[in-house]
């Protein structure tokens, strides 16, 4: 094999650059951190981005030399195909890829697009403890005494013997359903496909998680009724797109929880509000809305049993050694040949 080419297209600590140049020596790796947005925190892939216009010429002249891409300037990175016709793979550093893919081009290109699956599992996983209990240890009681300087003691609730659904078993759902089980939790869970068959597409040896008992998506109107907690942790398709409608929040049991910790759009935000406000729900975690940012006037802000973090639940500190480890352990597959890990599947849309 000939020399090749990789283009670095979003931040990255210069460690782990050369970590990516040591792999093989057939590698030439092209790191421009002067042509990159500057990171507002740890594992930032989508900084904003200014160039003059000598850095952007410069900047695509490097994209059309490029065989490997490691992400891509999404806000000017429409007709990538086009603007890289040396692109043979790119791996982007985030899990869900359809909505970039769409946008670049490489919808019907022959290139091949590999995602970050997998790496936010743990993040996720810990985030819907943390979710869990903040509800149990009725936590929005406590931080407004706290607030007003009020002193009244109250009793609380424990996680074991409590159910949790998942929607959606993959590797986040997976994870979650591992932690929960460690707290003493019954699981069950709906996914569409078997853990065999994703395994297969995504080149990757992952064991079957234990104990969860699975069923397929058409299960879900009786997860929602016998759970005490759900955890949203579906990719976005068109499938999943509004997924939980005012029928589905109607049919959770009342003084359940919803955790969002896949896709706003998988939840329709009005419906939620109302059985919120209602007191159907006990209270909802949400990392992702809709529209993102959330609006300064949206009510998530500011109901009492509403958690509200800015999708950034999955973004741990070390998120770069994480994805850099497999843009590692996949260039070393492309150099020999081999089936890469974390194929985006254009048909299924994840």
């Amino acid at each position: 094999m000939n020399q090749v080419r990789v283009l670095i297209a979003s931040y990255l600590e210069p460690p782990l650059v050369e970590g990516i140049r040591s792999v093989d020596p057939r590698l030439t790796v092209i790191y421009r951190a002067d042509l990159l947005g500057r990171p507002r925190y740890p594992g930032d892939h989508t900084a904003p981005l200014e160039q003059t216009p000598s850095q952007a010429a410069e900047w695509d002249g490097l994209v059309a030399g490029a065989e490997v891409m490691f992400d891509t300037f999404r806000p000017r990175s429409d007709r990538l195909p086009e603007r890289a016709p040396c692109l043979r793979w790119i791996q982007f550093s985030s899990s869900g890829v359809a909505a970039v893919v769409q946008a670049t081009g490489l919808a019907d290109a022959d290139v091949v697009v590999t995602n970050a699956a997998g790496i936010h599992a743990r993040p996720l996983a810990e985030f819907v403890l943390l979710a869990m209990l903040y509800f149990a240890k009725r936590m929005p009681r406590a931080l407004a005494d706290q607030r007003a300087h009020r002193w009244r003691r109250f009793a609380v609730d424990t996680l074991p013997g409590k159910t949790l659904g998942v929607v959606g078993l993959g590797r986040v759902g997976a994870e979650v359903a591992r932690v929960a089980q460690a707290a003493g939790m019954r699981v069950v869970a709906t996914r569409r496909t078997t853990w065999t068959e994703t395994a297969a597409q995504r080149g990757t040896r992952t064991a079957e998680p234990e104990s969860p008992t699975i069923h397929p998506p058409s299960y879900l109107p009786t997860l929602l009724a016998e759970s005490d907690y759900v955890a949203l942790t579906v990719p976005l398709t068109g499938e999943t797109s509004g997924l939980i409608g005012e029928r589905e929040l109607g049919l959770m049991k009342s003084g359940a929880v919803l955790i969002n910790v896949a896709r706003g759009q998988v939840v329709d935000q009005p419906a939620l509000v109302l059985a919120l406000r209602s007191g159907r729900l006990a209270g909802a975690a949400l990392d992702v809305v809709t529209a993102e940012p959330l609006t300064p006037d949206s009510p998530l802000w500011d109901l009492p049993n509403v958690l509200v973090t800015p999708h950034s639940m999955s973004t741990a500190l070390d998120e770069n050694e994480r994805v850099v480890h497999l843009f590692c352990q996949n260039l070393r597959r492309y150099l020999a040949g081999q089936p890469l890990a974390n194929v985006f599947d254009r048909r299924r849309g994840y």
